[in-house]
């Protein structure tokens, strides 16, 4: 865990927000599978992973524009993504080991707790259940919820609102350069998890403000739990 001195929440944290994809849920391997998919499918041939999942942590209809420079091209990569991905998902979608108890910490250590994803809403609450995550969050924000998407900082700015937090308040944690540019930007804590899509150096480049290397020292690196202890376990 690495931890930048240039900004600190102004108090303890009242809210902690996570991403879905690469954060809390091991569905990176389903997400390359799905595009490796969706390119043979449309455009006959193999595009690298790192180009693939570069812009994962933006909305999937975004990312297809960028990827395919065409409007027409991109709706049909769009539809065979999501046939494959749809079809494939209850299968392939796990959560981390220790997320279910990182959650349990932050709440326990006295933090709302939130879900802001690029997926939309149905396939966003399909994936929560399938998790057994139906209560874990006291706000969940998708992609149907907000008009602009991260990078920009509106969905941090929109949960952080429904729970009544203010963002000197709050922190983030994702896996994408998306998800800490979008926090930097709404005010929060900028936590960069390093297990997920996203290889380390690109975080960085986003300018975190932690950096954290395992999903179990997410509460201890927030200041919810004591290091060395039970994730379980809060300052009290």
């Amino acid at each position: 865990m690495t931890r930048s001195e240039a900004r600190r929440p102004d108090g303890p944290l009242e809210a902690v927000l996570f991403d879905f994809d690469g954060t809390l849920a091991d569905s990176i391997p389903h997400i390359r599978a799905s595009f490796r998919h969706a390119v043979k499918e449309v455009l006959d041939r193999e595009i690298p992973d790192e180009v693939l999942l570069r812009n994962v942590g933006m909305p999937l209809p975004t990312q297809m524009r960028i990827l395919a420079g065409d409007e027409d091209v991109a709706e049909r990569l769009l539809q065979a993504y999501r046939a494959y991905n749809h079809a494939t998902h209850d299968e392939m979608v796990r959560a981390f080991p220790g997320a279910h108890e990182v959650l349990d910490a932050v709440r326990l250590a006295g933090a709302r707790v939130g879900l802001v994803t690029s997926k939309s809403r149905p396939i966003a609450e399909r994936g929560v259940r399938l998790l057994g995550m139906e209560d874990a969050f006291d706000v969940i924000v998708t992609a149907d919820d907000v008009k602009r998407h991260k990078p920009d900082p509106e969905p941090v700015v929109h949960a952080l609102a429904a729970l009544g937090v203010s963002p000197s308040r709050a922190a983030y944690v994702g896996d994408s350069p998306a998800d800490v540019a979008s926090a930097r930007a709404a005010g929060a804590l900028a936590v960069a998890a390093t297990w997920g899509v996203a290889p380390r150096e690109r975080l960085e480049e986003a300018r975190p403000d932690v950096v954290v290397e395992s999903l179990l020292e997410v509460p201890v690196a927030l200041g919810l739990s004591r290091p060395g202890a039970s994730s379980r376990t809060v300052i009290g």
